[in-house]
């Protein structure tokens, strides 16, 4: 057949296999049109996101990620307690719609922020897991053996909270299930032990992980995490007296210069101008930031807390966030000076 039209070339179909099954959010090439039930997200290198809804034709501006994401919704069965492997939670989900009061979806922060190239559901699971068996580590969600009502009522209000606030999801439904039929409690001890580190006497080798992929990974979290942290606890709602907005303050300037810190990070594989650092303090390095994205966790987590109980908050209760947002605050600023410092006694 002569072709009328030979500037038009014709788009290859997506290839979107699992999408809203194995996986959530896949790469989408321009041009391709966005499938109905889905919506694609668009993301600069600074971390600006943008959406197309369903039937668009993805236009991409230079420079942009993209995927098409799937809302769901989801199952996965979470273990809360990584000790008792038989006890589980069977959690229904689906990514948040659209808020048009946000500047930036949550979720469409996670993908420019974490989310890699492609968001598994087995992935994103874990992370959910993961984030759940933190704040109950911790004593900030309580979910005790033959649970009342009421504070069945009080974790799932706690556990909504948190996965909407950290990664930007909706849980549908959450029910206690028993796991002990398909968990082999054998093989997971098995294979914690297979992780556990070697002996004390044994040499560890030099470079446990990569350290330049993963302090990349970290410092990109720092630097479009940061701000929208600030901005939400800049905006949460303590009682007006003046020793808690005095203390609230001086939150807020401490995070600002964190992030400050965070912006003009010097390059992992540089002591100075065209000096090189040594591998072993790159290594170094890498781990400090590693150290301030796992603040970062629980700073959103933190974010949870407060969200949930604006308007409710008593003065042990504001003192206690106060200290916790205090504790997460120090180790950023730690940690961040670690990652600045070309040496383990300049640090």
């Amino acid at each position: 057949m002569l072709n009328l039209f030979p500037w038009r070339v014709q788009q290859a179909p997506a290839d979107l296999a699992g999408l809203g099954a194995q996986a959530i959010a896949l790469p989408l090439a321009k041009g391709c049109a966005v499938p109905p039930g889905c919506f694609a997200v668009l993301a600069n290198a600074q971390g600006h996101t943008r959406r197309q809804g369903q039937g668009a034709r993805l236009a991409p501006i230079a420079g942009e990620s993209t995927w098409c994401v799937h809302p769901g919704p989801y199952g996965a069965d979470l273990l809360p307690f990584a000790a008792a492997p038989e006890i589980g939670l069977r959690v229904s989900f689906a990514i948040d719609s659209a808020d048009p009061r946000q500047a930036q979806q949550r979720f469409d922060l996670f993908l420019a922020s974490e989310g890699g190239a492609r968001v598994s559901l087995e992935g994103f699971t874990a992370a959910l897991e993961a984030a759940l068996q933190r704040e109950l580590a911790q004593g900030n969600l309580d979910l005790p053996p033959c649970t009342s009502f009421e504070e069945w009522n009080a974790f799932r209000g706690g556990f909504n909270q948190l996965l909407y606030t950290r990664f930007g999801v909706m849980v549908d439904d959450c029910v206690p299930v028993d796991l002990g039929a398909t968990r082999d409690l054998a093989a997971l001890l098995a294979a914690r032990l297979a992780l556990q580190p070697a002996p004390a006497l044994a040499v560890a080798p030099p470079q446990a992980f990569d350290a330049p992929a993963e302090d990349a990974r970290s410092l990109r979290r720092l630097f479009l995490e940061l701000p929208r942290i600030l901005c939400g606890l800049r905006l949460a709602v303590f009682p007006p007296d003046c020793a808690t907005f005095r203390q609230h303050q001086e939150l807020l300037r401490r995070l600002d210069l964190v992030g400050l810190s965070a912006a003009t990070m010097p390059a992992l594989a540089l002591a100075g101008p065209q000096v090189p650092l040594d591998a072993s303090e790159q290594l170094r390095r890498a781990r400090h930031a590693r150290r301030a994205a796992a603040a970062l966790d629980e700073a959103w987590a933190l974010l949870a807390r407060i969200k949930q109980r604006e308007g409710a908050m008593a003065g042990a209760v504001v003192g206690s966030l106060l200290d916790e947002a205090d504790r997460i605050v120090a180790n950023l600023e730690s940690a961040c000076a670690a990652r600045r410092a070309i040496s383990e006694v300049a640090e």
